[in-house]
């Protein structure tokens, strides 16, 4: 396993609440990983990908995932 370092970021009270949890904090800390060296050209598509992925293992599968994708869309078309 790669070394890990911690960091400190201003963040809400509720997103600090929130990250009490330990798999969320891991989550998050993949996340940051991904968009500070995202190893693609574009931030936002390797974390959407990223996303695709951890929903993916989940348990969604791709129908659900693009339901979900859908509905999004149709709300901010709204």
């Amino acid at each position: 396993m790669s070394q890990l370092s911690k960091i400190e970021l201003p963040v809400q009270p509720a997103t600090a609440a929130a990250l009490s949890d330990a798999r969320r904090r891991e989550a998050v800390g993949r996340l940051v990983d991904r968009l500070v060296h995202p190893g693609a050209d574009d931030p936002l598509i390797a974390l959407l990908e990223l996303t695709a992925a951890e929903a993916r293992e989940a348990g969604l599968t791709e129908a659900e995932i693009e339901a979900e994708l859908a509905a999004y869309n149709a709300e901010r078309r709204d």
